[in-house]
This record gives structure tokens, sequence and C-alpha cells, in this order.
């Protein structure tokens, strides 16, 4: 998580809204369907929100009736990084940029093939670079 060492709480209070602070450095959560991409079908790449990496393509998001944005897997596996989640009474697994430490959400095992698996993420936590 290199690019968390460069850049001192402060920073990030300046460059994130109130709101993304929250969420990405916090490890908050954005009400269901409310955030900005919950059900946003554009094209692109979601991308994180603090420091630009490539996380979800469009291709691979789908509606899970969660009210947040849904993926069943990111670009590559190296670019989400799992920690172990026992906050709010519940064990899950958080899920964060491995590049700068930001919350994204969290991932279950309910997700449609061909893994299985539900990227759970804040809007908050991503940028959705359009086209492709």
């Amino acid at each position: 998580m290199s690019d968390s060492t460069l850049k001192d709480d402060e920073r990030w209070r300046a460059e994130l809204t109130p709101e993304q602070y929250r969420i990405c450095r916090q490890k908050g959560t954005e009400r269901a369907f409310t955030g900005e991409y919950w059900d946003c079908k554009k094209a692109g790449t979601y991308v994180c929100r603090c420091c630009g990496e490539p996380l979800f393509a469009s291709t691979t998001k789908y509606d899970s009736g969660s009210g947040w944005p849904s993926f069943y897997q990111p670009v590559d596996p190296a670019v989400v990084a799992e920690s172990r989640d026992l906050s709010h009474g519940m064990v899950r697994t958080e899920i964060l940029c491995s590049k700068c430490g930001a919350h994204l959400g969290h991932v279950f095992p309910d997700g449609p093939e061909p893994t299985g698996l539900r990227y759970c993420v804040n809007s908050a936590s991503l940028r959705l670079e359009e086209g492709g």
C-alpha cells in the first residue's frame, strides 16, 4: 500500500469530500440506494477514488439488489486486498485498494457465476472512467 505512505491524513482530507474521506479513509459505509453508481449502466472502468488504480470493469457489474454497486470480480485479483472485519457484530471480509489502502466495501460468497462472489462497493470509493 505504497500510495498511502505518501499522503498524510491532512492531505487525504484536502483531496476528498467529507463523505469520501469518511468512507475511504475511516471505513465508513454509504446508505443503500444513495450512491452515485449503485444503478449506473455506463460502460467503463471503475477506479479507486483515492489513487486511480483500475479496480472493476463495468462488464462485471450486476444488480445484486443490495443498493450498492456490485461486481463479480476485480480487473485483477492483485488490485483488491482483503481483511477480516469484525465490526457491527458481524464477521465479514473487507475489501481495500491494494495500492493505497482505501476502504472499498466487502466481498460476499453469494454472487453470480463465474466466481460466485459479490464485491459490494461504496460508490464514494469509486470513480468511473467511461468508455470501452
